[in-house]
C-alpha cells in the first residue's frame, strides 16, 4: 500500500474560490466591436451577462460603444432597470403568459415570434414597443417563414389601432461561427426577403438586427442597422477570427498538500495513479460549481507560475493537481482560469478540455464561488 509521508492543512480562513471580472477588457472588447460595426451595437447580457455579471457588463459596455442591451427573459430586463440602467432593453424569449404588462410598464422591447405572442402582447400590454422575430434557419425561435407575411399584417393592423409600435425586426445566423457556411447566405437573403415583405405591409422598422459576435467580426453584409453582441463582450470569439480580451479569472486557494509514493491511485475509480513520487495539491472546487467534470484528466491550472496538471477525477467539491517537487504550501492560490497572460488556462482551453464552448464554461460558474472585480480598472470605464 502506498503510504502518504506529509499532509498539511489550509488556514479555515484562507478565501474560497473567487470569480473576478475586469471591466477594462469588456470595455475593450466593446470598443473593438463598435468599431467593426457599421450601425449600433446592442450589448447582450442574458445569462447574467454570460457568467460576468449583467449589471457590470452593461454598464461599461454601454460606456464604451453600445447604444443598447439585449436580455432573453423579461426578469432579465427588469433587473437592468432595478439597478438604474435607462438605455433601450429588448427582451426576446418569453411564453405566451410572460408578464408583458410589467415589461411595458418598465420600458422594455418585446420580441414577437409568433401570433400567439403578438395577441398576447396586444391584449396584456397595450402601448409595447415590438421587434417581430423571423426564424432564419435554425428551427428555433422565431416566426416560420410561411407565417411571417400574416404576422407582419396582423403587428401592422396592430399599429395602425394604436396598441404597439413595431420598431424592430431580428433574425439570428444558425452558422456565422463558420463564415464561409452556406447557411449564412441562406440567412441573409430570408432576412431581407423577411424586411421586403414587412414593408410590403406597411410596416417601417427602424431597428434591423440579424448579426452577432461572429457575423459582426466577419460578415458586414448581415450588420444592417444593429448588431446584438453578447459573447465578444467577454472574450469569446466564435468564428476564431479576432483576438478579444478574456475578462474573468478563476482562482482557488490549496487546501491541502500531501506528499505520495509512485503508484498511488487518486480520486474516484482510481482513474489515475502516480508514475512515481510526488506532490498532490487539493483545490476545493468541483463540478458543482461549475468545473466541467468531461475535462477530467485533461485540464491543468497555473501554480506557483506553471501549469500543473489536475489528476484524477474533477469532483463535486474539489480537483486533485500534481505538482511534482515544487513544495507547494497550503493556503497558495491557485488560477484556475484567467485571460492567458501569465500562462495560467483560458475559459478556451477549458472548453477544448470538455469538448464544449466557452461559453458553457463560463457561464456554468455557480453561487458557491466569491465574485468580484477588477477594482483598478474600473478607472479606466466611464
Amino acid at each position: 500500500m502506498s503510504a502518504v509521508a506529509t499532509t498539511t492543512y489550509a488556514d479555515p480562513r484562507v478565501s474560497a474560490p473567487q470569480l473576478v471580472v475586469d471591466p477594462a477588457a469588456i470595455a475593450a472588447n466593446t470598443r473593438l466591436l463598435a468599431a467593426r460595426a457599421t450601425g449600433e451595437l446592442m450589448a447582450v447580457v442574458k445569462a447574467d451577462g454570460f457568467g460576468h455579471g449583467a449589471v457590470t457588463v452593461a454598464r461599461t459596455a454601454l460606456a464604451n460603444g453600445a447604444t443598447g442591451l439585449g436580455v432573453t427573459s423579461i426578469a432579465e430586463g427588469f433587473a437592468l432597470r432595478e439597478a438604474g440602467l435607462r438605455a433601450p432593453v429588448l427582451s426576446w424569449l418569453n411564453p405566451v403568459d410572460a408578464d408583458f404588462a410589467t415589461a411595458v410598464a418598465a420600458d422594455l422591447d418585446l420580441a414577437v415570434p409568433s401570433a400567439a405572442h403578438l395577441d398576447a402582447v396586444v391584449r396584456t400590454a397595450p402601448g409595447a414597443r415590438v421587434h417581430l422575430h423571423l426564424d432564419t434557419g435554425l428551427a428555433r425561435d422565431g416566426a416560420e417563414p410561411t407565417s411571417w407575411a400574416r404576422l407582419c399584417r396582423t403587428a401592422r393592423r396592430a399599429e395602425q389601432a394604436g396598441l404597439l409600435t413595431v420598431v424592430g425586426v431580428m433574425g439570428h445566423l444558425a452558422c456565422a461561427d463558420e463564415p464561409g457556411h452556406p447557411a449564412n447566405a441562406t440567412g441573409r437573403t430570408r432576412f431581407a426577403w423577411g424586411l421586403e415583405t414587412a414593408r410590403a405591409t406597411g410596416l417601417r422598422p427602424v431597428v434591423r438586427h440579424l448579426a452577432a459576435t461572429a457575423a459582426t467580426l466577419t460578415d458586414p453584409r448581415s450588420h444592417h442597422t444593429t448588431v446584438r453582441v453578447g459573447a465578444g463582450l467577454v472574450g469569446i470569439d466564435p468564428s476564431g477570427s479576432t483576438e478579444l480580451t478574456w475578462a474573468m479569472t478563476l482562482t482557488a486557494p490549496v487546501v491541502s498538500v500531501r506528499r505520495v509514493r509512485a503508484g498511488t491511485p487518486v480520486g474516484y475509480g482510481h482513474s489515475w495513479t502516480t508514475p512515481r513520487a510526488t506532490t498532490l495539491a487539493l483545490l476545493p472546487l468541483g463540478y458543482a460549481d461549475g468545473l466541467p467534470r468531461a475535462a477530467s484528466g485533461r485540464a491543468e491550472v497555473l501554480l506557483r507560475g506553471r501549469r500543473c496538471p489536475v489528476v484524477g477525477r474533477v469532483s463535486m467539491d474539489q480537483v486533485v493537481v500534481d505538482v511534482g517537487d515544487e513544495p507547494v504550501l497550503a493556503g497558495e492560490t491557485a488560477t484556475v482560469l484567467g485571460p492567458g497572460t501569465a500562462g495560467e488556462p483560458t475559459p478556451a482551453d477549458w472548453a477544448a478540455w470538455s469538448d464544449t464552448l466557452p461559453h458553457e464554461v463560463v457561464t456554468g460558474f455557480g453561487p458557491r464561488i466569491a465574485r468580484g472585480t477588477v477594482v483598478s480598472s474600473l478607472r479606466g470605464v466611464r
